[in-house]
């Protein structure tokens, strides 16, 4: 193999890696962001369940600022709903998405290592 296709290689071959390493970065702030959305998700759920133990009569406050305002415990019952769903459906989203990163990191390491070997095989010879 000629000078210039082992630098056009060893170029590919860091191109892959730096590639690589950026879905790795992706990947933790994904589970990062995945962890927090997990705690979010048991408080939401916590909170739900302690609604659902509550009497209709019962009063619910919201706390905006450092204020305790009154609120309908059937309007804070469905914003928590709401949450919950919306939470839910983010953590199927980061799902999704750790699963093609997934794939994706696995088709660009396959590449790097191909690269590499094609280099050792040339340094070799």
């Amino acid at each position: 193999m000629s000078e210039k296709a082992q630098t056009e290689k060893r170029a590919q071959l860091e191109k892959a890696t730096m590639a690589l390493q950026e879905l790795r970065n992706e990947q933790t702030t994904l589970i990062e962001n995945r962890q927090k959305l997990e705690s979010q998700l048991q408080e939401n759920e916590l909170v739900d369940a302690e609604f659902k133990l509550l009497s209709n009569t019962a009063r619910v406050y919201k706390m905006i600022g450092p204020v305790l305002v009154p609120q309908d415990k059937s309007e804070a019952t469905a914003n928590v709903e709401k949450r919950l769903e919306y939470i839910r459906d983010e953590v199927k989203r980061i799902e999704v998405r750790l699963e093609q990163l997934a794939k994706e990191q696995q088709a660009k390491s396959t590449d790097a290592y191909k690269l590499q070997m094609e280099l050792q095989g040339v340094s070799q010879a």
